[in-house]
């Protein structure tokens, strides 16, 4: 098995936490996560994000990460064909759909033998029927309702519907997002159960910024 292939079977493994930390803007993080044993990074391609980061500015320690850490493209309402193009030149190993992308989107990629991750804001039950028209996403990541803004706000959501959207889709990978800290990763795992927790504010001293004994604490929790 590659490392690649060893990266996506335990990211994406339901018998266990994995931790993402997104909004990655820095080599010097980046080093950092995988040093720390971090399975995944998230790199934000939307540029209205307080965390945006071209690929060009990005590509250097993408590339030098291959294999030594999955990286994670996220894109909002992006061209199917952009974000195919910025896997295929080999700066990611995952595209992460974080805006209103449609499920016919996502299977074009998926077909092309892409991996998916498709993101959907979560603020009532009635958000879960659309959890069954993105079948062919390798994961669904749950988080927190924000029209307009796209994640990123620092805020939790009612965990109860994530543990009902487990039981709806049971064989598809379920990741949580929204408000995750040190302080509440622990419990967010033990109750929800996910295939991992995908932070970004939980784990700064600033926006973009990294804080590695915020990280230290959460992995913490991965093994507790």
């Amino acid at each position: 098995m590659s490392d690649l292939s060893a990266l996506l079977a335990s990211f994406f493994a339901t018998d266990h936490c994995s931790l993402k930390i997104c909004g990655v803007t820095r080599d010097a993080d980046a080093l950092g996560l995988i040093d720390c044993g971090v399975t995944a990074l998230g790199v934000n391609f939307w540029p209205l994000s307080k965390r945006f980061i071209a690929p060009d500015d990005a590509s250097s320690w993408l590339r030098s990460s291959a294999g030594r850490i999955l990286r994670v493209g996220v894109f909002v309402n992006a061209a199917t064909g952009y974000m195919a193009e910025i896997y295929q030149d080999g700066l990611i190993d995952v595209v992460q759909m974080h805006g209103d992308e449609s499920p016919d989107d996502m299977r074009l990629l998926a077909d092309a033998g892409i991996p998916c991750i498709k993101a959907l804001g979560i603020h009532d039950a009635g958000d879960l029927v659309s959890l069954a028209d993105y079948a062919s996403a390798r994961a669904l990541l749950l988080d927190t309702a924000a029209p307009g803004v796209y994640g990123g706000t620092g805020a939790t959501f009612d965990w109860s519907l994530a543990v009902e959207a487990r039981r709806l889709q049971p064989q598809m990978p379920l990741l949580l997002a929204g408000g995750i800290t040190p302080d509440n990763a622990r419990a967010a795992i033990a109750m929800v159960r996910p295939a991992a927790i995908d932070i970004a504010s939980g784990a700064e001293s600033s926006p973009g910024v990294k804080d590695f004994d915020k990280v230290r604490a959460l992995l913490s929790c991965m093994t507790a």
